[in-house]
């Protein structure tokens, strides 16, 4: 069968992750998984981890009456094999008939890990695994992270700056042009929650959520850390509460100004000031409690170099502009991006008619 060429066996796989790409942070605790059922050579269906996480993408791919014996399945992670809020993946795969099983990824949750292969072959189903094996790897490596470090989400930062890299124009709100805006709203898509501070809110009086046409489901929820109450009640924001989760972040006790956020659907989340427990770590902590495990913080130079600092952020995404702010700059991050210490630097390959965007590896 052409299926079993390795050639044609990559190129399926391929479109498997691109399926699990389209609902990447978009799936609460539950990994975004990609599917594609190929028989005699042809897709003959598709599936990803619903929004929320579920059904599965296995369970997806295999709905409907289509005939499905025989088929080869390629999918991105190890199907799951025990009982949790739906039945094993492993289970609808066999009674459809399912001749051969690739997928590119062991799954390193405890209570599936290693199991589907020998659960499959007991049926005579053939099993084939590390099908793209690094771009599995590089795919779920915060989905492994955020399972193996119980306390604290994976969580990346992004930053806009000028060609002389200040990130402040005193002239006006914005330092990069359209397009750049653009994609930040389609990385913003790709993670559960968005981190940023009320100094950055109240100064941008920004959404942070996603505008692409078509996406704006995929508006990740957001988190405000305002440790003294000081966001403002005249927001964006605000506007948008009902339909996306929004935290506040703090420590300070005043019950008008929890009412009047209580009164906008915002949930507070509460952490004790005593003996700098107001930490980092303590904010990101919280937010693993509430079920985010891939998060954005996009927030001010305050904020961006304190989790720097603190060695927690894995990437750091720099719009930089092609324009030059010179006297009319402020809040500088040359001298922070050059101290430093990255495993990698790579511009990505996107056009941005002039801006460019790099991501940042720190660890």
């Amino acid at each position: 069968m052409r299926s079993n060429n390795p050639n044609s066996e990559n190129k399926f796989m391929k479109l498997a992750f691109q399926k699990a790409y389209s609902h990447l942070g978009s799936t609460k605790e539950n990994p975004s998984v990609g599917c594609v059922v190929v028989k005699n050579g042809s897709v003959i269906s598709s599936g990803s981890t619903s929004v929320n996480g579920r059904p599965h993408a296995e369970i997806n791919a295999l709905k409907g009456k289509k005939n499905f014996f025989g088929s080869t399945m390629y999918v991105t992670l190890e199907p799951c094999s025990h009982y949790g809020k739906s039945p094993p993946c492993v289970n609808t795969i066999i009674k459809k008939g399912i001749a051969k099983v690739c997928y590119s990824v062991l799954d390193t949750d405890s209570r599936t890990e290693n199991k589907a292969k020998s659960i499959l072959q007991k049926k005579k189903i053939k099993v084939k695994i590390g099908l793209l094996k690094n771009e599995g790897k590089n795919f779920y490596k915060s989905y492994f992270l955020s399972k193996k470090n119980k306390s604290l989400p994976y969580i990346d930062g992004k930053i806009a700056i000028s060609k002389d890299y200040f990130s402040i124009n005193k002239k006006g709100k914005w330092i990069t042009n359209d397009f750049s805006r653009s994609k930040v709203h389609l990385i913003r898509s790709k993670y559960d929650c968005i981190l940023s501070s009320y100094k950055s809110v109240n100064k941008d009086n920004s959404k942070l959520d996603c505008r692409i046409k078509g996406l704006e489901h995929l508006s990740p929820s957001r988190a405000i850390i305002d440790r003294d109450l000081k966001l403002k009640k005249t927001l964006n924001l605000y506007n948008s509460t009902k339909k996306i989760k929004t935290y506040i972040i703090t420590s300070k006790n005043n019950k008008k100004k929890e009412n009047f956020f209580k009164s906008k659907n915002i949930v507070i989340i509460k952490i004790k000031d005593k003996k700098k427990l107001f930490s980092f770590k303590n904010i990101l902590f919280s937010l693993k409690q509430k079920g985010y495990s891939r998060i954005l913080c996009e927030a001010g130079l305050y904020t961006t170099n304190a989790f720097l600092k603190n060695n927690l952020f894995y990437n750091l995404y720099v719009f930089k502009s092609f324009k030059k702010l010179n006297k009319n700059g402020r809040n500088s991050y040359k001298n922070l991006l050059s101290k430093l210490k990255l495993k990698d630097k790579k511009k990505i390959d996107v056009k941005l008619f002039g801006d460019e965007l790099y991501k940042l590896r720190i660890k």
